[in-house]
This record gives structure tokens, sequence and C-alpha cells, in this order.
């Protein structure tokens, strides 16, 4: 299995992402891998490291989601790998449910969330970004 760490989706995965079932409630996984020292496209020169960056992103992102009806259920520290072998952990794990694939798009193309979105880029060398749909109705997390 190849595994392999992005910043941004390939145009394929958001076209796949804006087809089939747009409207049901999903949870996105997220495996998240810092930077040593944060890097902003603007060239302008910070003291922060990549996770102190995400951290800036992780605090403005939380606006932008309750404003599509959306919810952060978790957010922590990878300790370790329990089962299987990579070649390099992740740094974090975040859960994030949204009512509906139409509803995080909506929230990726508003212009605040943009510009909220520089200090994740700075801050990002990679992530994992996994979509799961709770198939059971009787069961609910958050």
């Amino acid at each position: 299995m190849k595994v392999e760490n992005r910043v941004h989706p390939s145009d394929e995965q958001i076209i796949g992402f804006q087809e089939g079932d747009t409207d049901t409630p999903i949870y996105m996984l997220n495996l998240l891998k810092f930077k040593e020292k944060a890097e902003y496209a603007d060239g302008r020169d910070t003291p922060m490291t990549g996770a102190e960056a995400y951290g800036v992103y992780s605090k403005e992102v939380q606006a932008h989601i309750e404003k599509v009806d959306g919810k952060a259920i978790f957010f922590g520290d990878i300790s370790r790998l329990m089962l299987g072998e990579v070649e390099d952990l992740w740094d974090k794990v975040a859960i994030v449910m949204y009512p509906s694939r139409k509803a995080m798009m909506a929230m990726i193309k508003n212009p605040d969330y943009q510009e909220s979105s520089k200090h994740r880029e700075a801050g990002l060398e990679g992530q994992l970004n996994i979509e799961v749909k709770n198939d059971r109705a009787d069961i609910t997390w958050a």
C-alpha cells in the first residue's frame, strides 16, 4: 500500500467528492503531518513551527465549520502505531463532522475560509483526509 501525504486534493479527487451522494452527513478523518518550520506562500519570515501555524488555522477553522453546521469531534496527538506499518507517523489526528459533502465544499470555497487556510498550508507537510460515513443510523458518536 502506497501512502502519500498531500496538502491539496487532486482534480480527480475534487471531482469525485462532488459526485454521488453529496447530501448525507460525513466525518472527515484527518491525519496531519507538520513541517518543522512554518513556510508561508507569501514568503513572510516567521518564528512559528508548522504545528504552531496549523494551531492558528485550527482556532480559526472552528467558526468556518460551525457556519456550515459542522462540528469538530476530536483533535489529538498521535502517540504510537499499534498495528500495521508506516515509514513515518503523522503528528495529530482530527475528526470533523459535516452535514454533507455540499456543506464542506461550501466552506472550502468561502473566501474567509481560504484566508484562514493560508496557515494550514504554511504548517502542513501533508495529510491524509479520509471520508467516513456512519452506516448505522442507530449509533451516533457526536
